[in-house]
Order: structure tokens, then C-alpha cells, then sequence
């Protein structure tokens, strides 16, 4: 039995058991399934509203595609993914999504004698490796993009996700925009045909298989990245610039991005304009189911969210992540009032009066 196959009997049982309690006490348990993108801030973000208000949220970080499935079959209080959905995927779901912070997907190597951020490379270039055409550390099209850097001549490992995932599907639409060769042979989604390389699940996953192999690459979240003390390049954006990952170079993407209203706040932050964006940025996006059945539960949901969003920020900065700015706040919390219904046909959410805009420091 796969991982999501347990985890769905794991969740069935434990619904069943809290769906007859009477009311909801300060040991209700919210569970929720999906993204490892944003585990690390989910995680955080639940151990402090436990310790504040009493209310358990138990989150399964199980990969974008499985989070989809899972809220979609009425599993879990809420879903997960690093891709936003179309409103018609939205629709098959019976769900709505809105953004809860940004992260970005970097390259990490485990080459000797390099340093994070020494290393240039460009979307091509990297296209060219996954697609298993640059093969080596030296190759001419790395080296001209890193003139006096030694770089080894091994050759190159290349580790990608086995699982459906958000994280794939952000690098791949960075290498699509990148490289009309990887955009017609292999294109962008969560699951792809890789052409060469082996295979980590999860961020988790890849971060450790890069870590113990030589002479390999990846690409997982940032925080990842961090937490197993892995080497970044820095890598060229739209306007031509090498930038590094970070809190400045998401910031930036985030903010070079069009906040629309929309019914379903759909956005992507790959290949922001501006010399200081990063151009593999992405929000993560929490899903919500629109009918809801069980309103007490969904209510909680949202007044965890709501915490998150607002007196949580300070957490997702110090994990690296970054805050979502005043007018995605202000399109969430409406969004919000117009879409999660109670069977009588009522707003399960009333709209904040007071100002959205978070203190970030």
C-alpha cells in the first residue's frame, strides 16, 4: 500500500471518530494534506496556534497531486498545492484556493569547492541538463557563464521529484519559458517523462539525495535548501541580472506581480520582471472546499488561516519565506465571504472591517 493509499484509510478513521463530537472544544483536531513546499511554515504555523488557542492542525505533507485528490474526495479540511488550479479544476473539485506565502525553488548542487552562489546559470543551461545534453561540470555552455571559476570535470547527476508535485511544476514552467526544446520534448507540469536522472520524493527527498551524492543537482524550496546546508546558484532572470535566492529576491518577484481580483486568484510568479526578482518564485496555495458540509470546521479552518496570515508572518519570514502583500490579503478575505457556503446558503466567513496589511519586522 502506497503512502497517500494509508494516509487516506489514516484520515477516514480519524474523521469518523471526531465527526460525532457535540461541539468544538479546545482539543479539536483540523487535519489537512498536501504541498511539501510550504511544510516547513505549516508546521511552524501550527505548533504556535495550538499553543495560542488550544486547536490542533495536523498536516500530511504529501505532495501537491495528492492534496488535490484528497480535498477534492472530502478527506482532509483543507488541501495543498504549489500549483494554483484553473476555475474549472476548482469547479471538478467543489473547492475555491487562495495563496498563503511565497517561497522560492532553487538549484542545489553537492559539487567540491564551490560555494552558494558562486555558480551562475541560466534557465537554458539548465534545461540542457535536465534534458541530459550537459553532462559535465565543465562544459562550455556552464564555464562561459562562470569565466574564472574552476569548475571539476565529473560528471553530472541530476535528481528530480518521483512525486506529483508543485515544486516540479514550478521548475519546469522556469525551463519551459527557458528552452523551446524543453517546452516542445518534456513541457511543464507536476508529473513529468524525465529524460534522465533519479528520483527523491518530496523536497525532503531530493534535498538528501543531494546531499549525499557527488557531482549531483537538484531543485527544492528554499527552506529546504537551508536546512540541509545545501549549495545554491544564483540564476539569471528575465532582465538578464544573476540574482541569488532569498527573502529580498521572492519579495521582489512577489511584488512585480498584477494582485486581480478573481474568483479564483489564480497566479503564477515564474520570470517576474525587475532586476532583483527571482525567477523561480512561486506562491503556495491552500484549498478549501466552497459546500460546506460540516461550517464549524471550515470556520475553524479560516480563523486559523486568518491568524496565519496576518499575526503568522512573522514565522514565515524566519523560515524564509515571504509574506503575502496588503492587496492579495485584501482579495483572499473577500473571497473567502463569497465563496464558503453552508447548506442553508449562508457566509460561513464574515469579512474583516479593520486593515490587512501585516507587520513584516
Amino acid at each position: 500500500m502506497n503512502r497517500v493509499a494509508h494516509l487516506i484509510l489514516l484520515l477516514v478513521a480519524a474523521l469518523a471518530l471526531t465527526a460525532h463530537r457535540p461541539s468544538f472544544a479546545a482539543d479539536v483536531v483540523l487535519r489537512g494534506a498536501g504541498a511539501t513546499f510550504p511544510y516547513p511554515i505549516y508546521a511552524k504555523w501550527a505548533a504556535e496556534y495550538k499553543r495560542a488557542t488550544g486547536v490542533d492542525i495536523r498536516y500530511e505533507a504529501v505532495g501537491s497531486g495528492a492534496g488535490i485528490d484528497l480535498v477534492g474526495h472530502g478527506m482532509v479540511d483543507f488541501g495543498a498545492s504549489d500549483v494554483p488550479l484553473a476555475e474549472e479544476e476548482l469547479q471538478r473539485a467543489g473547492a475555491m484556493q487562495f495563496p498563503a506565502v511565497i517561497g522560492g525553488v532553487v538549484p542545489v548542487m553537492n559539487v567540491g569547492g564551490i560555494k552558494s552562489g558562486e555558480l551562475r546559470l541560466s534557465g537554458q543551461v539548465l534545461a540542457e541538463i535536465y534534458l541530459g545534453k550537459i553532462t559535465k561540470w565543465n562544459d562550455p555552455a556552464i564555464s562561459a557563464l562562470n569565466p574564472g571559476l574552476h569548475l571539476p570535470s565529473t560528471f553530472i547527476t541530476v535528481v528530480h521529484r518521483s512525486d506529483a508535485s508543485g515544486t516540479t511544476f514550478l521548475w519546469s514552467e522556469f525551463l519551459s519559458r527557458s528552452s523551446a526544446e524543453w517546452r516542445a520534448k518534456v513541457g511543464a507540469d507536476k508529473v513529468l517523462a524525465w529524460p534522465t536522472g533519479v528520483t527523491g520524493a518530496g523536497n525532503e527527498g531530493v534535498a538528501s539525495s543531494v546531499q549525499r551524492t557527488k557531482s549531483s543537482i537538484g531543485y527544492v524550496e528554499y527552506a529546504y535548501a537551508r536546512e540541509h546546508n545545501l549549495t545554491t546558484a544564483s540564476v539569471r532572470n528575465r532582465d538578464g541580472a544573476f540574482v541569488q535566492p532569498g527573502e529580498a529576491s521572492f519579495e521582489a518577484a512577489a511584488r512585480a506581480a498584477q494582485w486581480r481580483r478573481s474568483a479564483d486568484l489564480y497566479q503564477l510568479l515564474i520570470d517576474q520582471a525587475g532586476a532583483a526578482s527571482w525567477p523561480i518564485a512561486g506562491g503556495t496555495f491552500i484549498l478549501l472546499r466552497t459546500a460546506a458540509d460540516q461550517p464549524a470546521r471550515s470556520l475553524e479552518v479560516l480563523k486559523f488561516f486568518d491568524w496565519a496570515l496576518h499575526d503568522g508572518q512573522r514565522f514565515a519570514i524566519d523560515l524564509d519565506y515571504v509574506p503575502l502583500p496588503a492587496p492579495a490579503l485584501d482579495l483572499i478575505d473577500s473571497v473567502w465571504a463569497d465563496q464558503v457556503r453552508s447548506a442553508s446558503g449562508g457566509a460561513v466567513w464574515t469579512r474583516r472591517a479593520s486593515s490587512h496589511r501585516p507587520e513584516h519586522r
